[in-house]
């Protein structure tokens, strides 16, 4: 089986995703993970697509020819890696301000952490009406890095961060 990761963006419309699931599942292919969303009034993606492997050419035309409708579409076979030793979840929360996604991910270059999965988003505080910035993440933790060297370092930033650093359940 061939690993395909499709990345889009352009208008959104209904039934986009629908499309992009008909070519997938035409070419016997499964969708194994997504990351979907409306931004700015633009429809972005990142999918993560199975197929057999005589059948990846072929789904990657049909997903590039969706370019004809104004989306811009990239396709690149990925290969499986080994995860990390360590992998812990990120949730930060505090005063939104310039530059706050350069100095977490800065800081978290600077420890070797790999971001495995990052989202965040703009709400209000709920008292003050203050834009809080909040951020949830996904970090691969090099070999000899504890989650607490992580949440200290992070905490070093501003006293006004709530960092929370969790080991995911065992399932």
């Amino acid at each position: 089986m061939a690993s395909l990761v499709v990345s889009l963006a352009g208008p959104d419309r209904p039934g986009l995703v629908n499309s992009l699931s008909e070519r997938i599942t035409a070419e016997g292919g499964s969708w194994m993970e997504s990351r979907l969303a409306h931004l700015a009034d633009t429809f972005a993606g990142i999918i993560l697509v199975r197929v057999p492997d005589e059948k990846a050419k072929t789904l990657a035309t049909s997903l590039l020819a969706l370019q004809e409708s104004g989306l811009a579409v990239s396709v690149i076979t990925g290969t499986e890696s080994a995860p990390l030793p360590e992998q812990v979840t990120l949730e930060l929360l505090g005063n939104d301000r310039p530059g706050i996604v350069r100095e977490v991910t800065q800081t978290l270059h600077a420890l070797g952490v790999n971001i495995e999965e990052f989202s965040s988003h703009i709400e209000n505080a709920a008292f003050t009406g203050e834009d809080m910035f909040r951020a949830v993440a996904r970090l691969g933790l090099p070999a000899g890095l504890s989650a607490q060297d992580v949440r200290t370092a992070l905490e070093k930033l501003t006293a006004e961060f709530m960092v929370d650093i969790k080991a995911p359940e065992a399932g």
